[in-house]
């Protein structure tokens, strides 16, 4: 028989609750099971994809009466932070045919193609001065509670970003107090999470603060209308950043960032024509920090369509020049076209079905898989498929994995790796 490829990444995405107390190079994750999933104490869990790694393994270590093809495995590093393993990877150490990608969240589902992506990375710049000395009072106000997410997988949702909601902070506040500054504005991390926490930073004079406080109920009421059926926990407060060095960019400077932000797309930019409920193209405002020299800005996007991905990164390019700003478009990787006809898929629909007693759901993701890169860098590879046990909140400290989907997904796995073997080369 043909050899098979399983396949799966080793790296995790590191998020946490603002009041969790965690180092990710030293702590040990803390797991906890509730109700039928295993979860992680205020922290991401490392299911999405630690599950597909362990899986792989466990076929390995399979004894010598096992039914298997020859099989090759391949487990890659930084798929989370822009998919650089399967970028780094010598297409030739692979001689297999088929590949099994195990890095999807749905069981009872089979994925056939992805979206590509790209990263761009924006600056707008101005300088930081010492604060008035009028604006003696330095406030943050807060974004938090957010449900964040999987900027690919539930983009679709209309969830919350915490980053464009401080921005319009910022802007309540700098209306309300004609003599306010800013000082920062921080939030969101990871390129692929939707951010559930920012802040921004402000100078005022201390008889504002009461306006900046009723502009801050006054926005939160706004975006609880707005968001709040699906996001039921979110919140927004101010308090004193005494902590926090008072320089601050000018008014003019400042307008022009908020200008900039507030025209960034974020979201569903278009659905597929192809695959009904396919997300095509999206931008997710990922995170924002502050320096003195200004504002950085990371924005993810995602398309099924090479074309549309770069016109899609085109218009964070037409931001950019309208507001004095520069764009660095970092490579794009590319999607995985779905093939219907594929006779891994044919083997893959008729074990997982076998096992489910009910038919897969045949399926493209929004979301960077790793299998249009290995499809293009193996040259021997013709064949793909992803599946998974089932994973909620993934890149989030909601993660979850259903523990009563792991089994039949591991042997849906040996299922399918034992008819491969059967068959003649």
């Amino acid at each position: 028989a043909s050899p098979v490829l399983l396949q799966g990444h080793v790296d995790m995405v590191c998020e946490k609750n603002a009041e969790t107390v965690h180092d990710f190079e030293a702590d040990p994750i803390r797991l906890q099971v509730e109700h039928g999933w295993l979860r992680a104490s205020g922290t991401t869990l490392g299911a999405d994809n630690g599950v597909g790694v362990a899986a792989a393994l466990a076929v390995l270590e399979q004894g010598s009466d096992a039914v298997l093809p020859p099989i090759e495995a391949l487990f890659t590093v930084d798929e989370e932070t822009g998919l650089t393993g399967a970028f780094g990877l010598d297409g030739s150490l692979v001689s297999a045919t088929r590949l099994l990608n195990l890095d999807t969240e749905e069981f009872g589902s089979i994925y056939i193609g992805c979206a590509g992506g790209g990263d761009s990375k924006l600056s707008l710049e101005a300088p930081r001065n010492p604060a008035p000395a009028e604006c003696s009072v330095l406030l943050r106000l807060k974004v938090q509670g957010l449900m964040g997410g999987h900027s690919g997988i539930d983009i679709h949702e209309g969830r919350g970003n915490a980053v464009l909601m401080a921005v319009a902070l910022a802007a309540d506040a700098l209306a309300a107090s004609p003599h306010a500054v800013l000082v920062e504005l921080a939030g969101g991390d990871k390129h692929n999470a939707i951010p559930r926490e920012a802040s921004v930073v402000i100078g005022v004079p201390p008889e504002d603060e009461v306006a900046i406080e009723a502009a801050v109920a006054k926005r939160l009421q706004a975006l609880r209308e707005e968001f709040g059926l699906l996001e039921k926990g979110l919140s927004a407060s101010v308090e004193t950043a005494s902590e926090v060095k008072a320089k601050a960019f000018s008014r003019k400077d400042a307008s022009r960032f908020l200008a900039a932000l507030r025209l960034l797309p974020h979201g569903v930019i278009k659905m597929s024509h192809a695959m009904e409920g396919l997300v095509e193209t999206s931008n997710n405002v990922a995170s924002i920090t502050t320096t003195d020299e200004g504002l950085k800005v990371l924005l993810s996007t995602r398309s099924s369509l090479g074309s549309a991905l770069e016109a899609a990164r085109e218009r964070l390019q037409a931001v950019a020049d309208l507001t004095g700003g520069s764009l660095v478009m970092e490579p794009a990787y590319p999607g995985w076209a779905p093939a219907p006809a594929s006779p891994l898929l044919e083997v893959t629909r008729k074990k997982l079905k076998a096992i489910c007693n009910e038919e897969p759901k045949i399926l493209a993701i929004h979301a960077g898989l790793e299998c249009g890169i290995l499809l293009e860098k193996c040259p021997t590879l013709r064949e793909a498929v992803s599946f998974g046990p089932t994973i909620t909140g993934a890149h989030s400290p909601d993660e979850a994995l259903e523990i009563d989907t792991v089994s039949p997904f591991f042997r849906t796995v040996l299922a399918i790796l034992a008819e491969l073997a059967a068959e003649r080369q």
